[in-house]
């Protein structure tokens, strides 16, 4: 059949039952869940509503049509809330990278314009005008970056939709909605960014004696404003690094929270002291550089440090990037290996049954196997409820005698051989808060309202496969509330362990059935690990914004310091230093100031990973962390070959200029 169900045509599927069979698979014979009503020619919504609320039981409520649609779309809305977020939040990074861009170019720009700020000075501009003209043209210049920015957004919207398409996900078909706000947030956002990030240049540009200014070309920063600085950073940094700390000490969310101030307070301050450690952080591998590379690689590491402040601001935009980039690294590899051995730990059986859209097994399928050639050991993971004490508690209900061969479970205390008796099993942590122990009896609800007493006839130490209640599928069917049982899995032990033809004997047992899924262990395994490999590509993917916007940072550096030096590169020339070694410097000047953000961002960055991680480990069994050497030395070389890419054309550039014209330069 065709249908325009919105679910259907973002990639869904519907099956249609005929009554009958609906109710006796899903609820119970006479039992509806809802029901649609569709008014007569002339009767509005309101009276049709009027008349229907009463024949009501108390427990249904009646609502319009457009009612129900708009709490669908406030539904569906609310869903995406937290993709929303998250996007946001790459965003913001991807903008707080870009300021120190922008902050670092206007720098430079009104370094270049020093005498003539000075002039303007001199002939009556106050410091007052100075500041406006630059926030002015800093205005423009956000204006413009606004337009450009918001066209290729709706380019990458529409990209994206396509792309979707062709990866196999499917969103519904609708026109590109361009809401008022979203073009007022994407100009307010870009224009005020752009703005405040010129503001403290201009701040310095006006304060400029105008004698001064005029008898020199650069505006070196005083040993005062140095020392305030790198005082000021040193006493941020410790705090941010003393939340890091205690967050991690404190464990569960409210650590968290003070690790997410922590860091946002230590990377400031790493920011703010990042000139002062440029010296000896780049110092140390200078030696390094002047025997392998020669003169070229003496200056190059001279000219790295020269700027201590625009080195620090342009290596600051990388530091960011790769923080972020190795926590998510160092956090995912340790939870990855970290599931893994969940996964390997508390796992007997050789193969996973389950259905591939996600739903409950039929019951049919636990008989089939039952009968399959090589299976040796069978147990459902059967989701059961009942009420202890007016609290509410899962169940696992499983086949007693192969539970133990499928799952690996450590008793505490009692045995599991009396599930066959009718007795059930606790988990250690649930006993322990509730101070059960076995022997006891405890007063139920089923979940067919009838009340009973079940003996504990064991205490195991948590499986994260299984509930905090383990019981005999027998009393599970014979208190459901439901006419089908809810068969998440069906674990299976074949003779000989996994191999080819036990494979396919489960398959056969199936009907050959593509609507289940028959996982061994290795699937198994990639199922429960894959989400995470997932949710770091998607990272990756984000961050990688924020990446090229100091990739940009680098170029732009480079090339307004190739331009500032053109004087000292025509002398260089002049006395003999060949186009092959002025381009080696500019380039190994580069990869310096890359490899130099990137260490100081990977170092952040794992300590960052491990309180994370400090204040997971008490949920997840097994944790330890796992620090990824070949990836952080992989971002060190990806730091080093950005470097190299950033500074083709700069080194291109200053390679080419004349050296009699160079010389000549003021």
């Amino acid at each position: 059949f065709t249908t325009e169900d919105g679910a259907v045509n973002a990639g869904g599927s519907l099956v249609l039952f005929d009554t009958a069979t609906a109710q006796q698979l899903y609820l119970k014979p006479g039992v509806f869940q809802n029901a649609t009503v569709s008014a007569e020619a002339g009767v509005s919504d309101r009276k049709l509503l009027d008349e229907i609320t009463p024949l009501l039981p108390k427990d249904a409520t009646a609502q319009t049509g457009k009612a129900l649609a708009d709490r669908q779309a406030k539904d569906i809305e609310s869903g995406l809330t937290s993709l929303n977020t998250m996007l946001l939040a790459f965003a913001g990074i991807a903008l707080f990278v870009g300021v120190f861009l922008i902050a670092n170019t206007f720098t430079m720009l009104i370094a270049q314009r020093t005498r003539e700020l000075a002039l303007m000075r001199a002939i009556g501009a106050t410091r007052r005008q100075v500041k406006r003209s630059v926030l002015l043209e800093a205005g423009v210049v956000g204006t413009l970056a606004s337009v450009i920015g918001f066209l290729l957004g709706l380019g990458l919207a529409t990209g994206l939709r396509s792309a979707m398409g062709l990866m196999g996900g499917k969103i519904p078909a609708g026109p590109l909605i361009v809401s008022p706000t979203a073009v007022g947030s994407a100009f307010a956002v870009g224009i005020l960014i752009t703005v405040l990030a010129a503001w403290l240049p201009a701040r310095r540009a006006a304060k400029i004696a105008p004698v001064a200014a005029m008898s020199s070309v650069h505006a070196t920063a005083s040993v005062k404003s140095l020392v305030v600085r790198n005082s000021i950073g040193g006493v941020i940094t410790l705090l941010g690094s003393a939340g890091i700390v205690g967050g991690a000490a404190s464990g569960g969310t409210s650590g968290r929270q003070l690790i997410a101030a922590g860091a946002f307070f230590a990377l400031i301050g790493v920011i703010i002291l990042i000139p002062l450690l440029s010296r000896p952080v780049i110092a140390l591998v200078r030696p390094a550089l002047k025997k392998v590379f020669g003169v070229s690689g003496k200056l190059a590491s001279q000219n790295a440090v020269r700027n201590p402040r625009r080195t620090g601001a342009t290596a600051s935009a990388l530091a960011i990037g790769l923080t972020l980039v190795t926590g998510i690294s160092v956090l995912g590899v340790t939870l990855g290996q970290a599931i893994d051995k969940m996964t390997t730990d508390n796992i007997k059986a050789d193969y996973m049954v389950s259905m591939a859209s996600g739903d409950s097994l039929d019951e049919s399928a636990l008989r089939a196997l039952s009968k399959a050639d090589g299976v040796t050991a069978l147990s459902p993971q059967q989701a059961a409820w009942f009420e202890v004490d007016g609290e509410y508690h899962s169940a696992s209900a499983v086949t007693p005698g192969d539970v133990e061969q499928v799952f690996s479970l450590t008793v505490e205390s009692g045995s599991l051989a009396s599930l066959k008796d009718g007795q059930v099993a606790v988990g250690s942590k649930t006993a322990k808060e509730n101070g059960w122990k076995t022997g006891d009896t405890l007063p139920v609800k089923f979940d067919d309202e009838k009340k009973g007493e079940l003996k504990v006839g064991a205490v195991y130490k948590e499986n994260e496969f299984l509930s905090p209640f383990v019981i005999p599928k027998e009393l599970a069917d014979e208190h459901s509330a439901s006419t089908r049982p809810e068969i998440r899995e069906i674990w299976i032990k074949a003779d000989g362990g996994a191999s080819k033809a036990n494979e396919q004997a489960v398959v056969d047992a199936l009907g050959d059935n593509p609507a289940m899924s028959v996982m061994d262990r290795q699937d198994i395994r990639d199922m429960f690990g894959g989400f995470i490999n997932t949710a770091l590509n998607i990272m990756y993917g984000l961050l990688a914004m924020a990446l090229l916007i100091a990739v940009l940072g680098v170029v732009n550096t480079l090339a307004m310091s190739v331009f500032e030096r053109q004087q000292e590169i025509g002398m260089l020339r002049a006395i003999g230093l060949d186009r092959g070694r002025v381009k080696r410097m500019v380039r190994l000047e580069a990869v310096v100031i890359s490899v130099f953000g990137a260490v100081i961002g990977v170092g952040l960055g794992v300590f960052l990973g491990w309180a994370i991680g400090r204040t997971l480990s008490a949920d997840i069994p097994g944790y330890a962390l796992v620090i990824p050497w070949d990836r952080l030395g992989v971002f060190l070389l990806l730091a080093a070959l950005v470097g190299v890419l950033a500074s083709l054309w700069p080194a291109r550039s200053a390679a080419k200029l004349n050296m009699l014209t160079a010389i000549k330069t003021e």
